[in-house]
């Protein structure tokens, strides 16, 4: 079985001016977000971790940071657990963009929106997901760590909740939180933690299902 946990990385300060900073460069964890990754690796730092994997975005790297210190472990960067392609709403505030007609079809019809010049949110789950499935199969009975974006976690997390991408929004992934996965080897699910930011023990292995 592979646990996969997904941790969101730190605040920086275009999320506390409710900016879009998708891709851009130069966009890094502020004091709070700092605090919030310190904590995030203390909580994570009795867990057998064998793996650390990130968005390739400074902010996530710059989370992974303090949790590869406290392992010992080298970061290996993952583009396709990036951050969502957002095209021309790159670097735009979000009360701006709210007042856009589409922004409707972003938090009730996400399964057919594409950001203008940027990604379908239908193909940011499907290459998140099969990321996830290519890494963990190379760590069966491991624990991993992925550091990646909101909006990523909600998708993949809904693709193994079962619940339907157009319902997505409606998880919420707090910055420095942690969710857990178990992927088993014969392929059943189960979802551990959702946007847990309290102590973290060893996850017991649930039970398999008969086949």
């Amino acid at each position: 079985m592979a646990t996969v946990i997904l941790v969101r990385h730190g605040e920086n300060d275009w999320v506390t001016k409710n900016r879009l900073a998708g891709w851009i460069e130069g966009v890094h964890l502020n004091e709070n977000g700092r605090s919030q990754a310190k904590d995030a690796a203390k909580r994570l730092a009795k867990l057998p971790i064998k793996s650390i994997y990130s968005s390739p975005v400074t902010r996530c790297l710059e989370t992974a940071e303090y949790i590869a210190k406290s392992h010992k472990l080298n970061i290996i960067e993952l583009a396709d657990v990036g951050e969502v392609h957002y095209g021309d709403w790159e670097g735009k505030k979000i009360k701006k963009l709210a007042t856009k007609p589409e922004w409707h079809s972003v938090q009730y019809y996400p399964s057919r929106f594409q950001f203008p010049n940027g990604e379908a949110l239908r193909d940011v789950q499907f290459r998140a997901v099969h990321a996830i499935e290519t890494v963990s199969g190379k760590h069966e009975d491991d624990i991993i760590v992925i550091v990646s974006h909101a909006d990523l976690i909600k998708l993949v997390l809904a693709h193994y909740l079962g619940v339907h991408i157009d319902l997505f929004q409606r998880i919420v992934i707090s910055p420095a939180s942690v969710s857990v996965l178990a992927l088993m080897n014969n392929g059943v699910v189960r979802v551990v933690r959702v946007n847990d930011t309290g102590i973290l023990q060893p996850p017991s292995k649930p039970p398999s299902e008969k086949k």
